[in-house]
């Protein structure tokens, strides 16, 4: 049995291997801390109710998110006056390191009851992770603030007619 037409393909295999390595190695040295930095100091300036967090989930995959956990301090004078108001945490802006090394950009929703499956999490992107940059950071933090506010906020629907 002749093999030598196979050759171009493995050498394209190991390189799509040493591919994945390299972007995990640029995750794992520099993407996770960026991404905690740049999302901490967007925290630390605008304190309203959110965190970051470091994940380790699905085997040896990692991400880091932020995330709602409490209410925005300056509303809490309103809350007193409503005392049946029900902040809901939850709702976070994930970067999550693929198991190809590529980093999936997702918002995940508060959980609610009788909210579908489909309805619970919105994906923004999947990028390299050279392409993560502070601009990206800051249009997805902006992107997330923009579908939680819808989220809790939606825009009645149109009738059509009468």
């Amino acid at each position: 049995m002749k093999t030598e037409h196979l050759e171009g393909r493995i050498t394209d295999y190991k390189k799509s291997i040493e591919t994945v390595i390299e972007k995990k190695i640029l995750w794992k040295t520099k993407i996770k801390s960026f991404l905690v930095k740049t999302l901490q100091n967007i925290v630390d300036k605008h304190a309203i109710g959110w965190r970051v967090q470091e994940l380790n989930w699905i085997g040896t995959n990692e991400a880091v998110n932020i995330t709602f956990e409490s209410f925005p301090v300056e509303l809490a004078e309103k809350i007193n006056q409503m005392p049946n108001y029900q902040f809901i945490q939850g709702g976070a802006l994930v970067f999550s390191e693929s198991y190809n090394g590529n980093v999936r950009i997702t918002i995940l929703f508060p959980l609610i009851e009788n909210i579908s499956i489909e309805d619970s999490s919105l994906e923004l992107g999947v990028f390299s992770p050279a392409e993560i940059t502070e601009k990206l950071i800051v249009e997805m933090v902006d992107e997330f603030l923009k579908e939680i506010i819808k989220w809790e906020l939606p825009a009645p629907k149109a009738k059509l007619g009468y």
